[in-house]
Parts: structure tokens; sequence; C-alpha cells
């Protein structure tokens, strides 16, 4: 029995699989782009050799470093399961790095250590991409024992820009005493203690290591990298609390999701996006072009309404500001204002927006956008225009809470929207997975125009020009809002 408990935090099952068949292919493309794995290998300290790897665009863009997420893996697993991370970080210009830790998958090692030696690993592999020139920042992603690794290693390295921590826990220790419980291993709680004492002189005698010794809340009070812990609620083997006293005593800015499911469950979708709007704001990925930036720009035109004569500009830079603002800060508990300079002009303020944020809520109140744009250029007299835009409900304060299912409720406000407090209101979805399906819908007031007047058939709209289209709206019905309740002020 003491022995299958050793080999079970020690020498877990290990996976074994064929790169070829389990990895994202050599050559792959998603979302249009395309993009390789690099396959390499690393030694540590101990002699062992890492196999790892690395996703990458192709081809690379020139004189541009792009950041990396380490994906840390769990006790048993590999490289294998940093294939959904790829899907998510990689649309967003941010590259992936993976590898088998000592004693998991094909790398060397005979025992694992649940993040003791593996940090170890971790520091082999930032040096490595410390001195890749194609490298800009680095971020830990880490689940269950690599959790943990990320931790540990961040503790000593607070040149790590963010860390995500999907369910680490607290203590080696505590987390054995916890498991005698979970597998109702009916024991008195003296013999318990004894056998986990002798345990502990045995994993020390084989994998070098003392479990008193690996404790993450010794290090997370002294440690101050931007962390985002998840866990899922129904998790028996390393609960949630573990996450919770981990999070309470961290030093450093922090967030924490709490979702269903157990330990080795898929995690929700929103999770992901939470993922990827933390790595965004803490990597900050470069914003290259693509073959489509040039079609864009007509998407920010606010037609009738150029900022001119008799209209104060300040108004559109605040309205600007305030969605800037919200699809840059969705993804940090910090409410410190955005950094955006009124000498810029509103095409180039445009273009700030428009790369980090697409705007799915938008795109669903198409057709009610139509019609209140004809009843507020048409229908209403100046000083009169009635507060209907609609916005969905959204929670800045926890990262996990903007959820992109599609199942998000609507609700009516009559604020004002040139607010910067209620323009965070707004859901945005920042660089989501690629894989997710958006739902497009025709205009109404599109369909009463073909009654009355013959149009030229165009060729339908991508989804990405669809969004950018509701976002030059909405912009054009923020200002006009604005306009009239200063020509309210003023008579």
């Amino acid at each position: 029995m003491i022995d299958q408990f050793i080999n079970f935090v020690i020498r877990p099952p290990r996976a074994e699989y064929n790169p070829d068949q389990y990895l994202w292919e050599r050559d792959f493309t998603l979302a249009g782009r395309t993009y390789k794995r690099e396959d390499l290998e690393l030694r540590n300290a101990r002699g062992h050799t890492l196999l790892c790897s690395h996703y990458l665009p192709s081809p690379l863009p020139e004189d541009t470093p792009l950041p990396c997420v380490i994906y840390c893996h769990g006790n048993s697993g590999c490289r294998a399961d940093a294939n959904e991370a790829a899907v998510i970080l990689l649309p967003s210009y941010i590259t992936v790095f993976t590898l088998d830790f000592s004693g998991s998958g094909l790398s060397d090692g005979d025992y694992v250590s649940l993040g003791w030696h593996e940090r170890d690993d971790l520091k082999v592999v930032v040096s490595y991409l410390r001195n890749n020139k194609q490298i800009s920042r680095i971020g830990l992603w880490g689940r269950s024992m690599g959790a943990v690794t990320s931790l540990l290693y961040g503790a000593g390295d607070p040149s790590i820009a963010g860390m995500v921590l999907d369910s680490a826990f607290s203590s080696l220790y505590d987390l054995m005493m916890e498991l005698v419980d979970v597998y109702k291993i009916r024991l008195p709680k003296f013999t318990v203690k004894m056998a986990v004492q002798y345990m502990r002189r045995v994993i020390e005698r084989r994998a070098k290591f003392d479990i008193m010794d690996l404790n993450c809340l010794q290090v997370a009070p002294k440690t101050y990298i931007p962390a985002l812990f998840g866990h899922a609620s129904d998790d028996k083997f390393i609960q949630p609390h573990h996450s919770e006293l981990i999070f309470k005593s961290y030093a450093g800015d922090k967030n924490i999701i709490k979702f269903d499911g157990d330990h080795n469950s898929s995690r929700p979708q929103f999770y992901y996006d939470s993922v990827s709007i933390f790595f965004y704001n803490v990597l900050h990925p470069p914003q290259i072009s693509t073959a489509h930036s040039s079609k864009l720009e007509k998407y920010y035109d606010l037609g009738d309404l150029k900022v001119g004569a008799g209209m104060d500009e300040s108004l559109l830079y605040e309205i600007i500001t305030g969605l800037h603002s919200a699809g840059t800060d969705a993804g940090c508990s910090s409410s410190a204002p955005p950094n955006i300079s009124t000498t810029k002009s509103v095409g180039e303020l445009l273009s700030e927006i428009a790369p980090v944020t697409t705007v799915e809520s938008m795109v669903k109140e198409n057709n009610s956008l139509n019609s209140l744009e004809t009843s507020y250029l048409q229908d209403k007299p100046n000083g009169q225009i009635e507060e209907c835009c609609s916005y969905t409900s959204s929670n800045r304060e926890s990262w996990g809470r903007c959820s992109s299912l599609g199942g998000s409720d609507e609700e009516e406000s009559s604020a004002d929207c040139a607010a910067a407090d209620n323009c965070h209101q707004r859901t945005l979805e920042v660089f989501a997975t690629p894989l997710r399906k958006m739902e497009q819908k025709s205009s109404d007031s599109a369909k009463d125009e073909k009654k009355k007047t013959m149009i030229v058939p165009k060729k339908p709209k991508s989804e990405k020009f669809e969004k950018l289209e509701a976002l030059s709206k909405r912009l054009r019905l923020c200002f006009l809002k604005r306009v009239n309740q200063q020509r309210r002020r003023s008579s």
C-alpha cells in the first residue's frame, strides 16, 4: 500500500506517445495563417535530455520579436497537453513553447518531483528563450504539477511577464494527508503521520527532494508576477481551497477563476478566453499588419460624422478612449486609466482599438443598430435623442467572467455611453480561440431597402468586416448622443 502511494507521487503513469501523431503537425494552418512546429532537445543540470517543441508563425515576421508562453504539463502529462494553448495563443502572435519534464513523456529521468526539480527544467527553457533574439517577453502557463513548477520558478525570476496557475496545490504534505481521506485509507491519524514520514524518507532517497520543502505558501508572499489562478469547483484530487490559500497569500497582481469540472476535465471556453485576455495584456504582442489591413480602413470611417467646425473633438476622443480602455484592461485587476495621446488622429486611435478587440455582442445587435442609426439621423430632432443603446453585462473584477459562449444576457441601459466606467461594462472579446464559430445575422434594414429599390448584389462580408462595421456604427451612435447632450446643456 505505501509503495503504491509512493509511486503515485513520484512515478505516476507515464505518457508514451508519437509526436507526429499527437502534436500539431510540423506545418499547419489556423484561422487562415500558417504555423510550424520546431522540435528540439535541451539538457538540464542533472544531465537529462528534455524533448521540447516550439510553435511559431511561418514565416516569422522580420525584425519583430514575439512573446512566448511556456506550457508546463501535469504529473502524468506531456507536450501534447499544450495543443489547446497553441490554438488559443498563436493567433495573437504569441508563440508557445512546451516540453516533457524530466521523468515525464519522452524525456530522460525516472521520477517526477511535482515541481521541485521541474523548476530547474523550466530554468533551462527560459535561458534558451532569453538567448533567442526572436523572443521578447515570456509567460508561464502551468496545470497541476506544472502550476506549482511555474510558481516555484517565478518566485526566483521576476522578469517573467505573467503566469496562469491552474489547479496548483499549496503544500505537498497537506495534499498527501488529504488524499488519505479521499481514498478512504482507514488508519489511525498517528499511523498515517508515521507512514507519511516513512514515505518522506523513501521519496528523498529515490527522487532527491524533501516533500516538506514543496510548499507554495512559502514563496507566494514573495512573488510579484501578475498571476491568473484557476481551479475546478469539483476537483477532488487537489481541492479548490489549495488555490484559494495561495491566492490569499500571493503578493503580486492576481485574480482567480472558478469553473465547473474536476481535476482532469476539459476547461470551459470562458476560461480559455480569460487566459487569452490575460496573456495579451501582460505580454503585449506586436500588432502585425495582414493582407486585409488596407481593406479594413473603410470600416473605421465615421461617415457624416467627420469632426469639423462647431464640433467638440474631445467628445470623440473620450468615446474612443473608453472603448480602448475596455479592450486593453479587460484582463487586468488594475484600474489605471489608459494612456492615449490626444495628439493622435481619430484614425490612428481607431486603428489601435481594432487589432485588439472583437465585439461579438455588437454583431448580435446589428439589426437594432441599423434601425437606431436611421432613427438618430432622420427621425429625431436635435436635443431629443433617446438613450436606448443596449449593453451586455460583464464584471471586470474577474478575468473569468468575460465568457464568449453566447449565453450572456443583454440588458437595456440608459447610462451615458461616453462615461469611462460604462464603457468598461461592455463585454469585449480579445483574441479568442480561432475555432469559435461566429454567428452571422443579416440586416433587417437592408431587407427593407431591397423591397423599395433595386440594389446590385454585393459579395458577402466576412465576419471580421461585419464586426468592424458594427463597431463603426456604435461609435457613430455614441458620438451623436454626446453631441446632442452637449447641445442640450449649452441651450
